[in-house]
């Protein structure tokens, strides 16, 4: 560890001894905390020595996708939410290509021609090709959550659009091209107002079930039209009435059920955003996290057999540290503090602090944002996509966070806040706390847009993972990893045999020397995206991983030993060591 990471945690320690006294004003307590770590981030920064660097390569990407809202300046509140973006191999030729979801035409709005979701193939380079119409995934709908998997154990990646409007259900024919193949999988939803969504074996069966998340009521006839010192804006989402998420359980014949009731998840009504599927429990199945705008939390508990309970209130995920709800935007999962346990890192609106919910055990999150630093430069933006990633590969997990306003007038109203703002990292100190680097961390992180999903893979195949970044009613950002080779790494595939093909579920422990990792694999994540079908594993400076256990949603386990690292492995069920 570095000294001048010392030095922060040092002083990131005394904040934790002021930040945990009693007190009798538990508001007035918090505002001052938040204030004085807002007062002397650029003073952390000054001591902070980023080992991350991200280049801004938009420009030679050769991507020419645009994102509108479909926006006719009548402020439908759906514009504010779109959208999310999809990072993965679609052709199986070893490369992770990008899927930018887009809006389509609103009320009021006239087009000449209507504008698509695009898919991007990676000819490797930092080029990419447009074959959106190869593939016939240039769907029209109005895009906003994503989720990509083998739901059909065929071999081939299928995708499935979380839409306003009806959903859509791509099938992957392995050629290079999709099929629509919705209303024969049955899997429409309606006509919802979408968000994250995600594939998942809610009962071990082989085969992925879907969660659908659902916004919110919005009809043109219910639209509320609202103002601020004059000024029209966007209304908040509590105008609209809640409804509850969506379950479907896979058939087998490509064909789905809808299970909402009779899994326990129609009971409870909320305003989905960010989604994420994983065994938070280690009891060997899988839970639903859901970020819901404005009120509490979801975190549905499975039962082993797709039965689910709501619990975010006793697991301590409901709200943030104060009580307080949150507008969440994107949650993701991952082991900030390298002790076994998968964490929840959330993000939130305009002055609420974005949220790192530590996994105690026992099904106990305790809200550690303010003890390390978690939050840093996230209180005066609306913050969105997400992740905990090892971007330098030393073996500890940081923390990149999208940024931009929803009001695209904020300005005229608010001089605290801006509809175009710079995104943010948080570098891991390797102690559990973190560090805002943004500014010393390349020009990739110098970018003033308004961004909504973020997706997290290693474009170039070179080691360490590089982002992709959906801007509303711009072009995207796409940053590449330039950190410095310090540190070796491990990309881990996995192909089931007996479970779902894509390995979906399964939980990874690795074991280098003195470091223990584990990850699990997800199908849907962040703010209604989808990314890391890949496992990343930082290494630091171990050049040999000495045992990895692959514990399969269906409860087998293989072991595998002595594994070289700096390269991209596939570990298939059933031919290690069990």
């Amino acid at each position: 560890m570095k000294i001048s990471r010392r030095y922060c945690s040092e002083f990131q320690g005394g904040i934790n001894r002021i930040a945990t006294k009693p007190v009798g004003n538990m508001t007035a307590i918090r505002f001052w905390i938040i204030s004085v770590l807002i007062f002397f981030t650029p003073l952390l920064r000054t001591f902070a020595a980023s080992t991350i660097r991200f280049a801004d390569v938009t420009g030679q990407t050769r991507i020419g996708f645009k994102h509108t809202d479909g926006g006719s300046g009548k402020h439908y509140v759906m514009e504010t939410v779109s959208a999310g973006l999809a990072l993965f191999d679609y052709d199986n030729d070893g490369d992770v290509d990008i899927y930018f979801l887009n809006g389509a035409p609103l009320q009021g709005t006239t087009v000449d021609k209507p504008p698509t979701n695009a898919m991007y193939r990676n000819d490797g380079n930092w080029k990419f090709t447009d074959v959106t119409k190869q593939t016939s995934l240039g769907d029209t709908g109005y895009g906003l959550g994503v989720a990509v998997a083998d739901y059909d154990n065929d071999g081939d990646q299928d995708v499935y659009l979380n839409n306003y409007g009806p959903n859509v259900l791509y099938r992957n024919n392995g050629d290079g091209t999709f099929t629509d193949v919705t209303q024969a999988a049955k899997l429409a939803n309606g006509f919802q107002v979408g968000a994250g969504t995600n594939f998942l074996d809610i009962d071990k069966d082989g085969d992925l079930d879907l969660f659908v998340g659902n916004y919110l009521e919005f009809s043109y006839d219910s639209h509320v039209i609202k103002t601020t010192r004059g000024v029209p804006v966007y209304a908040n989402p509590r105008f609209y009435t809640p409804v509850p998420d969506s379950l479907f359980r896979n058939n087998g014949d490509g064909t789905f059920t809808d299970v909402t009731k009779d899994s326990g998840i129609s009971q409870h009504a909320g305003w989905a955003m960010g989604t994420v599927c994983c065994d938070f429990d280690a009891d060997g199945d899988t839970d639903i996290f859901v970020a819901n705008d404005v009120a509490e939390n979801f975190l549905f508990v499975n039962d082993g057999t797709g039965k689910f309970e709501e619990t975010a209130l006793l697991t301590g995920t409901a709200y943030d540290l104060a009580g307080n709800s949150q507008g969440s935007m994107g949650v993701d999962c991952g082991d900030y503090d390298n002790d076994g346990r998968l964490d929840f890192y959330m993000t939130s609106f305009q002055t609420q602090l974005t949220s790192l919910y530590r996994n105690m055990g026992d099904g106990i999150f305790d809200e550690m944002t303010l003890l390390t630093g978690a939050a840093a430069g996230t209180h005066p933006n609306v913050t969105w996509g997400n992740s905990i990633v090892d971007f330098d590969n030393d073996g500890d997990r940081d923390i990149f966070v999208a940024c931009g306003h929803l009001q695209d007038n904020i300005e005229l109203f608010d001089d605290t806040s801006k509809y175009y703002e710079k995104n943010i990292l948080l570098m891991n100190t390797g102690d559990g706390k973190f560090i805002n680097v943004s500014e010393e961390s390349g020009s990739g992180l110098q970018i003033e847009l308004s961004s909504r999903g973020a997706g997290f893979d290693d474009l170039d195949n070179d080691g360490d993972v590089d982002v992709v970044i959906l801007n509303s009613r711009r072009e995207p950002t796409i940053l590449r990893n330039d950190s410095p080779k310090q540190g070796h790494w491990l990309q881990i595939r996995v192909r089931g045999t007996k479970t779902n093909r894509d390995g979906v579920g399964a939980h990874i422990k690795l074991n280098a020397g003195e470091l223990t990792l584990i990850d699990e694999v997800h199908s849907g994540r962040g703010y209604q995206s989808h990314y890391g079908s890949r496992l990343y594993f930082g290494l630091g400076a171990h050049e040999t991983v000495d045992r990895i256990e692959v514990h399969w949603i269906g409860g087998g386990i293989d072991v595998f030993e002595n594994i070289a690292a700096d390269r991209l492995i596939t570990l298939t069920e059933g031919t290690g060591r069990q």
